[in-house]
């Protein structure tokens, strides 16, 4: 990561790191609190497709490596857009601190500063929802209510 350009969110999740790195590669638990749909698990080297039905936006995900409970790298977007996303998981006792950090951004200047800003803010409501989807088994609808149905 070169100086400031990347994004970083991080939050302690009250479960097991299994549980909760399971979130992140299981799509019929990430479709709770984050994305509506995935073409298959978080598997390394696979190729995979999420989608936000209500956004009407589809990205490309390509599964650059794993490491059970610990660690997950994609290299996800594409063209402008394409960068890099690492989750760091690490146990601490019955609980799980995450790490997400995006980048390699292609862009510069004021649109590098947007991307990082909205990264930044976006998988901060990502963990949000993942903390209160398995600490409380609460869904938050965060993404989907980030932008109301008149501004889509």
């Amino acid at each position: 990561m070169e100086d400031n350009n990347y994004a970083d969110a991080s939050m302690m999740i009250r479960k097991p790191v299994e549980q909760v790195f399971n979130a992140f590669i299981d799509p019929a638990v990430t479709s709770q609190f984050w994305f509506t749909k995935s073409s298959g698990k978080l598997e390394l080297g696979k190729n995979i497709v999420w989608s936000w039905e209500m956004y009407g936006i589809n990205v490309p995900v390509l599964v650059e490596s794993i490491t059970p409970n610990e660690r997950i790298q994609i290299l996800w977007g594409e063209g402008e857009q394409e960068s890099r996303v690492k989750w760091e998981f690490k146990a601490i006792e019955a609980s799980t601190f995450v790490q997400i950090k995006n980048y390699d951004f292609k862009s510069k200047g004021n649109q590098l500063i947007n991307q990082i800003r909205d990264s930044t803010g976006g998988f901060t409501l990502v963990l949000a929802g993942l903390k209160a989807y398995l600490e409380h088994d609460i869904q938050l609808n965060l993404i989907d209510d980030k932008w109301p149905i008149e501004m889509r």
